[in-house]
């Protein structure tokens, strides 16, 4: 293995001659970046010394499969490899933001247009399980929504907190509420559409244009409605919304299914950060359960 495969790609397979200037990039809480300038053109550099290529494999694949739709701007992934000291990295197009991020329309309608132009014939959940942050998130195919967003999304992270806090209470009624949530999902024609999965600000961006941009995904095929889960720090507004809905009409009881959404990544913030969003899981756990009448 070359003593430095970042720059060995980038004055290869990246056509450049020279590295004029490597930059920290600040942000993140999980990887260093870094902004390399060459006389060919800009790469973005992810690494993680601690964590092997399979994390940034997952973020490549659906960074190309959001590229791929031709809708949204996303940054192009060219290479993720491992590095020789342990760790790894991923290799991506540099775009420079910096533009107004006023312009919530025209995100909700690009975000329209990846949901309609990114289908999976193979039903349900993605090519490979990636991470939603740090914690592991299950992409196996299923050709049934409803099930696999109780399995695989609500009830691996009531897992995770019973194992992780002997939280029996949330783990079981979670587990009811799994069980009667198919009557939320009633007259709904639920296609496997691409998600971006963790759309909160951090995660929004806007080119020298103001153009939107997207990055640091956790994609997989699921229920279009399921990307608006990190609505309540993405500051999505009635602008974004009305845009969105033009594209990828509202469908009956889009009200009422709106917190089974967000309850997952509640959930996956409690189990990440602590106690401190256990009262919010809850509370959307209770609120359902007494809709129900479960």
């Amino acid at each position: 293995m070359s003593e430095d495969p970042i720059r060995e790609w980038i004055l290869t397979e990246g056509k450049a001659t020279q590295i004029t200037k490597i930059s920290f990039v600040g942000g993140g809480c999980i990887n260093l970046a870094s902004h390399y300038q060459t006389d060919a053109a800009s790469f973005f550099v992810k690494t993680n010394r601690s964590i092997g290529p399979e994390m940034f494999e997952g973020e490549a694949l659906g960074l190309e499969a959001m590229y791929e739709t031709r809708t949204i701007r996303v940054p192009k992934p060219h290479k993720v490899g491992a590095l020789p000291t342990g760790g790894s990295y991923i290799i991506m197009e540099f775009i420079e933001f910096g533009g107004s991020r006023g312009h919530q329309a025209e995100l909700g309608l690009k975000l329209a247009e990846m949901h309609k132009a990114g289908k999976s014939s193979k039903g349900f959940g993605f090519e490979v399980d990636n991470t939603i942050g740090s914690t592991p998130q299950i992409n196996t195919w299923s050709s049934d929504w409803i099930e696999f967003y109780g399995e695989k999304r609500l009830g691996y992270q009531l897992k995770l907190a019973r194992d992780r806090y002997g939280d029996s209470a949330i783990y079981e009624k979670g587990h009811t509420l799994i069980q009667n949530m198919a009557s939320l999902f009633e007259n709904v024609v639920i296609e496997p559409c691409l998600l971006h999965g963790d759309l909160w600000s951090g995660n929004i961006a806007y080119d020298k244009n103001s153009e939107p941009v997207i990055l640091d995904p956790a994609c997989y095929y699921g229920h279009n409605e399921a990307d608006f889960g990190m609505s309540w720090c993405a500051g999505f507004g009635e602008s974004f919304y009305n845009a969105y809905f033009k594209v990828m009409p509202k469908q009956p009881g889009f009200e009422k299914r709106r917190d089974l959404y967000l309850l997952y990544h509640y959930l996956n913030h409690y189990n990440l950060f602590g106690s401190g969003y256990r009262s919010s899981a809850m509370s959307i756990i209770d609120d359902y359960l007494r809709m129900l009448n479960a």
